[in-house]
């Protein structure tokens, strides 16, 4: 798969065609205790959600151009729920002053068919891997905090091995278009975190999806 930073929202929301705005960063796990304890003092929620999830991208290459990708994501910890399909569009260049990182997200639950759908539609699976962590909540505000896993063996999730030595970091909102007001207040809450954490607008020539 590819190295982050890489986009590993968990399975939480339907949210249909909203702009994601998004800073990222990541933390040694030597400091993971100290940023938790940080985040448990600014967020609403003092005790955090925790989620185990397992992510399959794939990919559909046209005759030309960059292939389509969409994000297949199943929670491990509750089996039964639905699977979430995502897609992320291209970053917006526009306004250089914005302080995050702002794309189209559209986000549907779907049944457990879904992987087997995809492939029918010509989909094939590029990558896939297994994500852990936290999620807290300021407002409209969400904080991920999770470690990556590659998956050593395809389909099997018990057999993985950590990609890294740090927890990836990730500062997201979902709002309509047009609600630039809110990379404002990100780049507040990010401001908070330092130095345990540096939270940046990733450039888009520089990050894969």
């Amino acid at each position: 798969m590819e190295a982050p930073p890489v986009t590993v929202m968990p399975v939480t929301g339907g949210t249909i065609n909203m702009m994601e705005y998004l800073l990222q960063g990541s933390v040694l796990d030597q400091a993971m205790d100290s940023l938790l304890h940080r985040l448990r003092g600014l967020c609403d929620n003092m005790e955090p959600e925790t989620f185990t999830d397992h992510e399959l991208v794939y990919l559909l290459k046209g005759q030309q151009g960059n292939p389509f990708i969409l994000r297949a994501r199943r929670s491990l910890s509750h089996p039964t729920a639905p699977w979430h399909l995502r897609y992320l569009g291209q970053p917006e260049v526009g306004d250089k002053s914005r302080h995050a990182l702002v794309r189209n997200c559209v986000d549907v639950a779907a049944s457990h068919s879904l992987p087997e759908f995809l492939n029918e539609m010509g989909f094939r699976m590029d990558h896939e891997f297994v994500a852990n962590g936290h999620i807290f909540r300021k407002g409209a505000m969400k904080v991920v905090v999770s470690k990556l896993s590659r998956i050593l063996m395809p389909g099997n999730t018990e057999n993985t091995e950590r990609l890294s030595l740090s927890y990836l970091v990730e500062l997201s909102v979902l709002a309509p278009a047009g609600q630039d007001t809110v990379s404002e207040d990100m780049r507040s809450f990010a401001e908070q975190l330092k130095p345990l954490v540096h939270l940046e607008k990733i450039d888009p020539s520089k990050q894969r999806h």
